[in-house]
């Protein structure tokens, strides 16, 4: 996440970007059902498909209803098809995810898989880190 929101950031002074944890981006799609959001579900979809760079955060941790699946791969097979960059990070094994988007993610002629095999970057030196928080205990 840390490395993926670097790339983000250095890419955001050149072009647009959108970083979105994977289960926030499926919610922001869903809240556009509701009128009062004053957002086209279609307006926003198409944003993220053809945004220059999709950079999603925790792929595999969504709540995998058939609807965000559908959307899921609509988005991978929409920004496979058009070349467009998606960087994505993911705690799950390739078996765990939706084989099509399994699929893009691991065309060989398209795509790098880097596997980080590292400490988590939260816990560096921060023995007080409060798993799930990601912030320091404070003390009483």
């Amino acid at each position: 996440t840390h490395l993926a929101v670097a790339v983000a950031l250095e890419q955001r002074q050149h072009s647009n970007v959108i970083f979105a944890v994977v289960p926030d981006l499926l919610d922001h799609l869903r809240a556009t059902f509701d009128p009062a959001n004053g957002i086209a579900y279609d307006e926003r979809f198409a944003t993220i498909k053809g945004i220059p760079l999709l950079v999603l955060d925790d792929l595999g941790t969504e709540n995998t209803t058939p609807w965000a699946r559908e959307k899921l791969y609509q988005i991978f097979n929409h920004r496979y098809n058009e070349r467009l960059p998606t960087n994505v990070t993911s705690n799950r094994d390739h078996n765990e995810l939706d084989e099509r988007i399994v699929s893009r993610l691991l065309d060989r002629h398209l795509t790098r898989d880097v596997q980080i095999d590292a400490e988590d970057f939260r816990r560096r030196g921060r023995p007080d880190y409060v798993q799930g928080r990601g912030r320091p205990r404070r003390g009483r």
